[in-house]
């Protein structure tokens, strides 16, 4: 199994702590901004995958 390199985790970090602030929000009952937010995850990973997919070409 690879390793995670310092971007790996960065990606994964930003996705962590734009999920937790999501939940914050909604916990908070800031309902609109915490689901605006809570689709920033699955926009980070997928963006994290295409920058890791240019850098292998």
């Amino acid at each position: 199994m690879k390793k995670f390199e310092f971007f790996d985790i960065l990606i994964l970090m930003a996705a962590f702590l734009s999920l937790a602030y999501s939940e914050l929000s909604w916990f908070k009952g800031e309902k609109e901004a915490a689901l605006f937010v809570g689709l920033w995850v699955p926009s980070i990973i997928g963006f994290g995958i295409y920058l890791k997919l240019i850098k292998r070409k």
